[in-house]
């Protein structure tokens, strides 16, 4: 969840920025996450015992995804292309992402 969260304050910044430069955006930035408890904890406003040690984060990612400035999206994690920076893949898999990457 706290990649979730780091992407929202980036996109934050970024949004203000192109605000001052005379160039909003009118749509929603769309977050992908292969972790269905995060996607799920995004958009539900009831707080659980659980989930306490990430409220502050809970609660700044869903404050934007109510205001509709962002939308997080499930993403099975054999769709992400970030892994072939951060785990051991099978050749097969990791060609498929190089190619997919322009690497």
């Amino acid at each position: 969840y706290r990649g979730i969260t780091n992407f929202v304050a980036e996109t934050c910044w970024l949004r203000n920025l192109l605000r001052e430069l005379r160039t909003p955006l009118f749509f929603a930035m769309l977050v992908y996450c292969d972790n269905v408890s995060a996607v799920y904890l995004s958009f539900n406003l009831v707080q659980h015992q659980h989930t306490n040690y990430v409220e502050i984060d809970i609660h700044f990612v869903q404050d934007f995804v109510v205001a509709g400035q962002v939308r997080v999206l499930h993403v099975h994690s054999r769709y992400q292309f970030a892994d072939i920076f951060t785990k051991g893949l099978h050749f097969a898999l990791f060609e498929e992402f190089r190619i997919s990457l322009s690497v």
